[in-house]
């Protein structure tokens, strides 16, 4: 059995297991639909009280959010393993996954496929229908595509992020708190305009952590308006290349966590 087979074996399994209890299923999509939905009515709240955020209207921002949580849900869904890595060091149960003959990266990423995610991507999915609606958006093929793109480009980004997070525990063995603000609050920071924040913010998330290359300038491009960071068309086109390159960049430092692994005994 090849890698792609095993892996949408591991798909299968988890599907049916968590069809077993089908009501349950339904209840938490839901609450995960409503949950991600609070966090757009803050944006709401925000706007009702100023109007705009610096240039950028409420429908430009809602395109943001949109796009993002499309992204991020992909990553969600998939990156349990990854989260989870604290309690697979502490356990001693990451030991086990070494003794298969099978990749630890795809056995993380197969170990569970969560479906309640999906509200998620459908809550980002009815933001991002009603900012087009909202948009004078000049649809071409060209930025079709790149909406596509940006989405999939972004779902290897935070993907990065996690396995960064992941790797940490082999020498810290509990999840760091820190992390998580750099990739919950991460993902939150990229719901907005890069542009409104202060230059060493945005440099951050640019030059070290490609965040603003999978989300904000590319959807720039989208929108048909001029950067206020001055990017050029070109440069916005092709900055969702980042995210996967982010991606393999992380699977290196996966590797190299992995060989200087040592086992808790537990």
């Amino acid at each position: 059995m090849n890698a792609f087979k095993l892996y949408f074996r591991y798909i299968d399994l988890s599907f049916r297991g968590q069809m077993q209890y089908r009501m349950s299923f339904v209840m938490m999509t839901v609450g995960n639909f409503l949950g991600s939905g609070i966090e757009f009515v803050a944006i709401l709240a925000l706007f009702d009280r100023f109007g705009s955020l610096r240039t950028w209207s409420l429908p430009e921002v809602a395109f943001f959010y949109g796009l993002v949580n499309l992204a991020f849900s992909l990553t969600d869904a998939v990156s349990r393993g990854f989260d989870d890595m604290g309690h697979l060091v502490k356990q001693g149960e990451f030991d086990r996954l070494l003794l298969r003959p099978r990749s630890t990266v795809l056995q993380l990423i197969g170990k569970e496929l969560t479906l309640k995610r999906i509200g998620r991507f459908v809550q980002g999915a009815v933001v991002l229908a009603w900012s087009i609606m909202n948009l004078n958006i000049d649809w071409t093929i060209s930025s079709v595509l790149l909406a596509i793109f940006t989405i999939l480009c972004g779902a290897c980004f935070f993907l990065g992020l996690f396995i960064i997070l992941g790797t940490l525990t082999f020498w810290t063995t509990e999840s760091l708190e820190i992390m998580n603000a750099l990739t919950y609050g991460g993902i939150e920071t990229s719901k907005y305009p890069l542009s409104i924040y202060r230059d060493w913010f945005r440099s951050f998330f640019t030059m070290v952590i490609p965040m603003g290359c999978v989300t904000y300038f590319p959807v720039v491009a989208i929108l048909g308006r001029s950067d206020p960071l001055g990017t050029s068309v070109t440069f916005q086109y092709i900055s969702p290349i980042f995210g996967p390159i982010f991606f393999l960049l992380t699977l290196q430092l996966w590797r190299f966590g992995v060989r200087h692994y040592r086992s808790t005994g537990s």
